[in-house]
C-alpha cells in the first residue's frame, strides 16, 4: 500500500475530481453538526479533509471523531475544489487509516494557541518541531547551512573533517571536556583549529568544515552553549588577515540572499534585509576610545575582551555588521600573527553583529621559531604541540582562516530570544538531556 502520493504543497484546486492519498498529523478537529473536518498537517503545509454527512459513511464519520489530536493517519479520497478552505481545496476522504494514536493531554499545544516555556519546548522537542514556527527556524537552519556549502564550492574550497577526540587542546587552558580513552585521558575537541593549519601544509589550501565543537565554559546566558556548530574555514597563499575577512563578510552576505524571501521566513513573518558590503572595519584601539566616555560601560582596561555590555553599546552605536581589527596580540590565541611593526597588536579580527560577535579570525603564523615562541610565551608546553608543530617544519604557507558559530548565525538573522532556539538538542551546564 502506498501510504502517500502526494504532500501538501503538491495539492492544488486545478485536481478537483483526483484521487490522492495523504498522510501527516491531526492538527485539528472541528465538528459542526452536519459536517467533521480534519486539519491535517505534513511537513509542507495543511490540509482540511472535509466528512459531510451526508457524503461520508457513518462508519468513517465515527472514527474520525474517536482520532485524538497529533496522531498520525492517512487519508484517500478526492480533491475538491473549495474557496473557504486553505489552499482553495478539500479533500473529501473515502477511507481514513489510522497509524499511530497519539496520547492525551498532549505535551505541549502545536498551534501555537497556549504557549510553553522553551524548557517545556526542548523537553518535549520532536513535538515542539511540530510547531509551524518551530520548523520554520529549523528548516531555515537546513538552508543556512546548504548556502555555506555553495558558496564555498562555488569559491574553490575543499570540505575536510577532522577528529573531535584529541589528545591536546587546541589553544592550552582548561575549557576542555575530559573523556576516558581506552586508558588515557582525552579531550573533546574545542576547535579544529590545528588540523585545519596542519592541512596548509598538505596542499588543500583552501578548506572548510562544518562540524560540533565543545567548550567545557559554565556559562548561563541566552547566547551560549557547549556544544556548539563552527563553520571554519583556512586559506593558504595569503599575506594579510584581510583576504579572509572578504571571504567572511562574502559569505554573510551572499547566505542573506538565499535566505531572504524564502517560504520559512513568510512563516516566521521575518522581512530579512540584506547586510552592504564590505562591512565596516574598527580597530580594537577605535573601539576602546568609542566605549571610554560610554556610561553605560564601565572602566576598559587596554588588553582585555570586551564583555557583553561593551558589545551591546558598540551595536547601537554602529547598528550593522561590523569588524573589529587589530587585537592586542596577548588577548589572542598563539597562533595569531604579530604585526611587523606593531608586535602588540595582532592581525586578528572579530566579526560582530549589532547583538553580538559571530566569528573570530586572524592571519596565522606560518615560521616555526615563532610560532615556538608564541606558545612558550603563552605558558604552553611546545612538546605537548610536536605532532602539530612538524607541519611547519617542512614548508607550511603564508595562511589565514576563522570560526563562525552557526548556531550564532542564525540566531541573529531570525531575531532569536535565545540560541537554545536555534538547535535542536542543546546542551549548556544544566541540559544533558534528551
Amino acid at each position: 500500500m502506498i501510504i502517500r502520493t502526494h504532500y501538501s504543497n503538491q495539492l492544488s484546486p486545478e485536481m478537483s475530481g483526483e484521487a490522492v492519498t495523504i498522510a501527516g498529523w491531526v492538527h485539528e478537529t472541528r465538528d459542526l453538526g452536519g459536517i467533521y473536518f480534519i486539519v491535517l498537517r505534513d511537513r509542507e503545509g495543511f490540509i482540511q479533509v472535509t466528512m459531510p454527512k451526508k457524503k461520508v459513511s457513518a462508519e468513517l464519520l465515527e472514527m474520525a471523531r474517536g482520532i485524538s489530536r497529533e496522531s498520525v493517519v492517512a487519508v484517500e479520497g478526492d480533491i475538491k475544489s473549495e474557496d473557504r478552505a486553505p489552499g482553495k481545496f478539500e479533500i473529501i476522504p473515502s477511507k481514513i487509516i489510522l497509524l499511530s494514536m497519539a496520547e492525551v493531554p498532549l505535551p505541549l499545544d502545536t498551534t501555537g494557541k497556549v504557549g510553553a516555556e522553551l524548557d517545556t519546548r526542548i523537553d518535549s522537542r520532536f513535538m515542539d518541531v511540530r510547531r509551524t514556527e518551530t520548523a520554520a527556524v529549523f528548516r531555515t537552519r537546513s538552508n543556512v547551512l546548504r548556502a555555506v556549502r555553495n558558496f564555498f564550492h562555488e569559491n574553490g574550497f575543499v570540505e575536510i573533517n577532522t577528529s573531535k577526540i584529541v589528545a591536546t587542546a587546541t589553544e592550552g587552558g582548561t575549557e576542555l571536556f575530559p573523556i576516558t580513552y581506552f586508558d588515557r585521558e582525552a579531550f573533546l575537541n574545542q576547535s579544529p583549529q590545528l588540523y585545519k593549519q596542519m592541512m596548509m601544509a598538505s596542499g588543500l589550501d583552501r578548506a572548510y568544515e562544518i562540524a560540533p565543537i565543545f567548550r567545557a565554559e559554565e556559562h548561563d546566558t541566552r547566547r551560549h552553549l557547549n556544544e556548539v556548530t563552527s563553520i571554519d574555514v583556512e586559506v593558504s597563499f595569503v599575506e594579510e588577515h584581510n583576504d579572509v575577512m572578504e571571504i567572511l563578510e562574502r559569505l554573510i552576505n551572499y547566505v542573506y540572499r538565499e535566505i531572504a524571501g524564502t517560504p520559512e521566513l513568510k512563516a516566521l513573518s521575518i522581512e530579512l534585509p540584506i547586510p552592504e558590503l564590505p562591512f565596516r572595519r574598527i580597530t580594537y584601539d577605535e573601539v576602546i576610545s568609542m566605549l571610554q566616555d560610554d556610561p553605560n560601560v564601565g572602566d576598559i582596561e587596554w588588553g582585555s575582551d570586551l564583555d557583553t555590555a561593551c558589545e551591546k553599546e558598540l551595536g547601537k552605536m554602529v547598528g550593522e555588521h561590523y569588524f573589529i581589527i587589530d587585537w592586542p596580540t596577548d588577548s589572542k590565541p598563539f597562533y595569531a600573527m604579530p604585526h611587523e611593526d606593531k608586535p602588540e597588536l595582532s592581525k586578528s579580527f572579530d566579526l560582530m553583529h549589532p547583538r553580538m560577535e559571530l566569528a573570530s579570525g586572524a592571519q596565522r603564523i606560518h615560521d616555526y621559531a615563532l610560532l615556538r615562541e608564541r606558545i612558550e610565551a603563552k605558558g604552553l608546553n611546545p612538546d605537548s604541540f610536536d605532532f602539530y608543530l612538524k607541519a611547519f617544519r617542512y614548508g607550511m604557507p603564508p595562511h589565514a582562516g576563522w570560526g563562525l558559530g552557526a548556531e550564532r548565525l542564525l540566531m541573529t538573522m531570525l531575531n532569536l530570544g535565545n540560541i537554545r532556539e536555534a538547535v535542536l538538542f542543546p546542551r549548556d551546564r544544566r541540559r544533558l538531556s534528551p
